[in-house]
């Protein structure tokens, strides 16, 4: 996928997201097994997955499970079962990535930016746009750091 330089050049790894099933079992393995701090955990109602974010250098983990059985989360795990949910990008100005994105023809799953972890606004780029990755893009600035 090529991208214009705003967007290339500024962006940075905000988080890596895991599918899970079961948050507590998953945050005692990374905790424990790994040595890697939770900090913190919420739930996103607009997505119906509870999360937990968890330190990992400059970027973070973080552990998303479904709490319903509708969830597009809990779809991903019945298809796939747990493991690589998506990539989350920090980008400087969300709605001019959506733009140039849009004016690439990329499919976009968000047009408009929407409300994410930690009041983060967020927007994903349908994972056929990105080598079968699903792609979120993050508003710097907004949200958990």
């Amino acid at each position: 996928m090529q991208m214009t330089e705003p967007l290339a050049e500024a962006s940075q790894l905000d988080h890596v997201a895991i599918a899970v099933k079961n948050l507590d079992l998953a945050v005692a393995f990374y905790e424990g097994v790994l040595g890697l701090e939770c900090r913190g955990r919420e739930r996103v109602e607009d997505q119906q997955v509870d999360i937990a974010f968890l330190g990992a250098g400059p970027g973070r983990i973080e552990l998303v499970c479904p709490y319903t059985s509708d969830s597009g989360v809990a779809r991903f795990l019945a298809k796939r079962g747990e493991g690589l949910h998506h990539v989350c990008l920090d980008v400087p100005d969300l709605r001019l990535a959506l733009a140039e994105l849009n004016a690439k023809g990329l499919p976009l799953l968000d047009q408009v930016p929407r409300r994410g972890a930690g009041g983060s606004e967020i927007a994903f780029l349908h994972p056929k746009a990105a080598g079968g990755v699903l792609l979120e893009l993050k508003q710097r600035g907004t949200g958990h750091s």
